[in-house]
């Protein structure tokens, strides 16, 4: 039973309809130097403001994430990123001692001319998250926004620390997530005290922008 919070990001696991995930992602430009550090399993956004405009971005780590009009983080801060455009998977740049390089998580402030993050971008894909608290069946077809559980800095600076915000769901059409299944099976039941779930992101940059579904009311 799922009766401990221990936060993992998004976890890609297949398409709608039941398509298997083939493990494909898509290459992103990423500025020089650019700081915070992305975890594995981290939603990232794309800039949409500024000289850096069109390269990525995460979020911010310090904020719930309740709609696309998020603020980028760290050095970019000030300025705004389009919808969300998929979920960190890795990085990759030419390292001046050890050549090219790949990483499943981005330290930040990585100085290269070629870095690119490897982005899962399908707008249909789904992916397994866990809440911050217990969700019932009545979840099922609800939206919900993101919230930042486990800063990186004690999550061992690896893996995600984001969480689906379990007060958060509502039929609204601007939170970035949609809840479509439950995980069950021998560690994860509906109902547990931080419930796994299967979700798909609403407001997705390849589907509508800054507005997605509504989701099914909450009573």
């Amino acid at each position: 039973m799922a009766s401990t919070s221990s936060p993992y990001g998004f976890r890609p696991i297949n398409l709608l309809g039941g398509q298997n995930y083939a493990g494909s992602t898509r290459l992103y430009a990423m500025v020089s130097g650019y700081v915070p550090a992305i975890q594995f399993g981290d939603p990232v956004a794309i800039l949409n403001t500024g000289t850096n405009r069109g390269t990525i971005v995460r979020y911010s780590s310090t904020n719930t994430v309740a709609t696309t009009a998020t603020t980028a983080a760290g050095s970019e801060t000030a300025a705004t990123a389009i919808g969300f455009v998929g979920v960190f998977v890795g990085v990759t740049y030419t390292d001046a001692t050890l050549g090219k390089t790949f990483r499943q998580n981005y330290t930040g402030s990585i100085t290269a001319s070629d870095l690119q993050a490897y982005v899962v971008d399908d707008p249909d894909a789904l992916f397994q998250i866990q809440a911050n608290g217990t969700l019932g069946q009545t979840a099922l077809g609800t939206n919900a926004s993101i919230i930042q559980t486990v800063i990186s800095s004690t999550n061992l600076n690896t893996i995600s620390g984001v969480g689906l915000k379990y007060d958060s769901i509502a039929s609204t059409n601007t939170l970035p997530l949609t809840i479509v299944d439950f995980v069950n099976g021998p560690t994860s039941a509906i109902g547990d005290a931080y419930t796994d779930v299967i979700v798909r992101f609403n407001t997705h940059m390849h589907r509508t922008g800054a507005t997605g579904r509504t989701g099914v009311a909450v009573s």
